[in-house]
Order: C-alpha cells, then structure tokens, then sequence
C-alpha cells in the first residue's frame, strides 16, 4: 500500500481492507506492550512529517492522527489558516505541501477538494471526513465489533438509525459491501441511501456476500444485529436545517426499547460522537430551549449503558489510523 491515498474504501480490497484491521490489532497491542510482531518494532514513522488540514473542526479525528503519528515517531503540522481556495488554488497548495510533508490528512466538505490535493500532491493523503464519506471512522468500527462479539467482519450484522444516506452511513455501507457484513438501515424513506451509491456497491455486494437493506423500520432494521449504531440528526453545515432534521427523525432516536427489540441481549450500541445525549453541551442546549428535547438521536440511558461501547471505538480511531499511516507511507502491512 505504501504511496497509496486513503480517500474512502471503495478504492480498496476485502483483502486490503482486513490487512488494515489486522494491522490496527497488532499496533494497538505494541502500544499497550503486549508485544507485536518484530516488523513493527520501533519508530516505524521516524523523520516523517505530516499536515492536517481541517476546514471542519474536530476532537477525535485530530487527537488520533496526531496521537499516532507521535507514537511513531513523526512530525505533525496542524494547518487551519492556509491560503487554499483563497489566495492559492487547492492544485498548487498540493504540489507545494507535496514537497515538504510525508503524508497529508485532509477534513472537510467538499469530496472534490480532497481529490485534487491527492491528484496533485505527490504523497499519500488520508480522508478524515468529507460530506460524501468517513472511511478511517469504519475501520475503527468494524475492529470495535470484532473485539467486543469476537466474530470476524463477514459474520457482523449491523444496524444503523437515522440519517440514511449521510457521510458516516454511506461509509458503513461501502465498508459493509467490501467486507461482506450484513448492513441494515431504519430512516425515513427520504434519507434512504442514495439510489447510485446502492448500484455502485452491487458488483461488491455480490462479490462479497453483503447484503444491505433499508427500511422505515426499526423494529425490522435491528431484530438479531451484532450492533446498532446511529450518528447526530444535524451535521455541520447544516444547523440550518435543525427544525426539518428533527421533525424527520424524531421517530428514530435509538432507546432501550430499541435495543430490546435486537433479540441480542449483548447488542452493541455504537456512535461516532459528539452525541447528544443529555444536556451538558451548548448546541443541546439551544436545542433544548427551541424544541424541548432533552436527548436527540440516543437516550442518556443508551449512551451510559453496558451495551455502549462509544469509548472503546473513540479510543480505536487512533489505533486504526495509525495503521493507515504506516500501511501507506511505509508499505508495512
């Protein structure tokens, strides 16, 4: 993989895919000192540099690739002001950040943006989130799985409520095509995913086993899932659309009911956070007094309870990603 880009796992096979997990396992255990295999010894990312760019702000997505890159050993710039699309055209900040850094992580809206630096760049860049798509976020929640049921990717049944065709579902859906996952979604029949991206992943799908399906459901969408998972109602960029979000999904807030309804009484409950849950945020807040909800897309009663493994899949952002950078800018797998 070494030289490769890492702008969303459609570009990648079943084979490479499990390579990448497998890879996060082993790296996670070198952190923790339970030992690694003797290719993985030492700083593996030594006199690499490498630069973030966000245009769209984030906790788990920064802390992980910077956490990572230090633990192997390599520089990292956190770029936020740049003259790209401004005063400089995404081409030449490309080729100029080319020849500086290693590797280039890239966070923001616009899936053609990451595109151009990764055509013009010269080095690997990796997708920490566009509009379209999430793909380090899948690897993180695939491995989660795999730790917590012990079963392999093609033997997961997930489960995902709400916005059916946002970045974070369509990731789970293409990572669900590729692996050979069973992939359900409850939404509204307006936030169905997308009737292309679907055709697309067919020749995958049958290639791999998967099946995918959508539902206005929930009850039919979650019955004998490994894991339910389900993201915020209203994405960045989009606050304006709050009171249309809500009156779409309100129907689709994932509850202890919901989880009962599984069958699976170690049904996992998964998210990609922030969520909101309670009320100890700013945004809920404001959400609370406009719309009197108290919780939006999980209950606090979900979120803090043994199902919820929310934390082990933050925490497995870093490994993951880590196991991105070394694959592609070292070709150790």
């Amino acid at each position: 993989m070494k030289g490769r880009s890492f702008l969303t796992l459609k570009d990648f096979t079943a084979e490479e895919i499990l390579a990448l997990l497998q890879l996060s396992i082993d790296l996670k255990a070198k952190k923790k000192g339970q030992g690694c295999p003797t290719k993985l010894e030492g700083k593996l990312l030594a006199d690499k540099n490498i630069v973030l760019i966000f245009d769209k702000s984030s906790t788990r997505t920064r802390c992980s690739f910077e956490v990572a890159a230090f633990d192997e050993g390599a520089q990292v710039t956190f770029l936020t002001n740049s003259q790209m699309g401004k005063k400089e055209s995404i081409e030449d900040t490309a080729k100029v950040l080319g020849r500086m850094y290693d590797g280039i992580q890239y966070r923001g809206f616009s899936p053609e943006v990451i595109r151009e630096i990764a055509t013009y760049s010269g080095v690997p860049v990796w997708n920490g989130l566009t509009d379209d798509d999430h793909p380090t976020q899948v690897l993180a929640d695939v491995l989660t799985a795999m730790e917590h049921t012990g079963k392999e990717p093609k033997d997961l049944k997930f489960a995902y409520i709400g916005d059916g065709r946002n970045n974070v579902s369509n990731a789970l859906m293409i990572g669900a095509a590729k692996l050979g996952m069973e992939y359900r979604i409850a939404s509204p029949k307006e936030l169905f995913p997308s009737r292309s991206l679907l055709e697309e992943l067919a020749p995958s799908c049958k290639n791999s086993g998967a099946v995918i399906t959508a539902t206005t459901s929930i009850q039919e969408a979650v019955q004998g899932v490994d894991v339910i998972y389900t993201d915020v109602w209203v994405s960045m960029g989009e606050e304006d659309q709050t009171a249309t979000r809500i009156a779409l999904l309100k129907d689709y807030q994932v509850t202890m009911d919901v989880l009962q309804a599984s069958g699976n009484p170690d049904v996992l409950f998964e998210h990609c956070l922030p969520s909101f849950h309670d009320l100890n945020t700013a945004v809920a807040q404001q959400i609370h007094d406009q719309f009197g909800l108290k919780e939006l897309e999980v209950t606090d009663e979900v979120f803090r309870s043994k199902h919820s493994v929310v934390f082990d899949e933050a925490e497995n952002r870093m490994h993951t990603i880590k196991a991105v950078m070394v694959a592609t800018m070292t070709g150790i797998l």
